[in-house]
């Protein structure tokens, strides 16, 4: 029996996928992150892209926390956490970072 006269019909995956941006892996030592009216906690950057990133810290943050993040040779970048998953947080930024800092922070890496 053929495919084309079955009763049911092939499904497309789901797209598990929903960034802007492929996220980049980085690892910088030298991050902070901080809500906006406390005190800055030390974070390492683990993935990064124009729109966003994931930061790893030992301070409890939450989803929907507003966030202050400065990474080593930038000045504050304004966020949101998206999710919070143990020690990990992903991150959203409030508008898009220069290119220039993106480019910055990926070749420190390498």
């Amino acid at each position: 029996m053929s495919l084309r006269n079955s009763r049911y019909r092939s499904v497309a995956p789901a797209l598990v996928e929903q960034r802007k941006a492929f996220r980049h892996p980085v690892v910088l030592h030298r991050a902070t992150i901080r809500r906006r009216t406390a005190l800055a906690h030390d974070a390492q950057l683990l993935d990064l892209s124009i729109y966003g990133c994931r930061v790893a810290t030992d301070a409890r943050f939450e989803a929907n926390d507003r966030l202050w993040l400065r990474f080593e040779g930038s000045g504050p970048v304004a966020a949101t956490a998206v999710w919070c998953n143990g020690n990990n947080i992903g991150c959203r930024f409030d508008a898009p970072i220069d290119k220039a800092l993106f480019r910055a922070l990926t070749l420190v890496s390498e």
